[in-house]
């Protein structure tokens, strides 16, 4: 299991966009991944006052992280993995303050640049948030 130091050994992301506590890879080859909510993060600052939800885009942006792992040799070369769609995302339970988020990705497809995968994070075995996530690994400009 990686730790966010290890995390940061692949994933570009820093805080306060880097989102993964743990990453690591299954016995059945999935990417895993784990989000304690603490309440204090700047996207719940205004989403929303008096009741702090997580925004669905942030989970989204928390499987994609999950996903990271799939592609680290890729990342460690100084690629970039960029949102390039969502198909069927849907969100089934909010996800509040003190929340431990679990994360899970399978790789449908991966032809060049483009990865396809199928995700889900889930908080106490009901699924939050899940759909099929388009990443684009694309080089860093100058």
């Amino acid at each position: 299991m990686l730790n966010i130091e290890d995390i940061k050994g692949f994933l570009p992301h820093r805080e306060p966009m880097l989102l993964l506590q743990h990453n690591w890879l299954d016995e059945e080859g999935r990417a895993c991944g784990t989000y304690k909510v603490s309440g204090d993060e700047f996207f719940l600052q205004g989403h929303f006052p008096g009741y702090p939800v997580v925004p669905g885009v942030i989970l989204c942006e928390i499987i994609a992280q999950t996903a990271g792992i799939l592609v680290m040799d890729e990342l460690k070369k100084g690629a970039l993995s960029l949102f390039a769609g969502m198909e069927n995302v849907r969100f089934r339970r909010m996800v509040r303050p003190g929340d431990m988020v679990q994360t899970q990705c399978v790789l449908l497809r991966a032809s060049g640049q483009l990865i396809k995968l199928q995700g889900a994070a889930t908080v106490d075995g009901q699924v939050c948030a899940e759909g099929v996530f388009l990443l684009m690994l694309q080089k860093k400009e100058q």
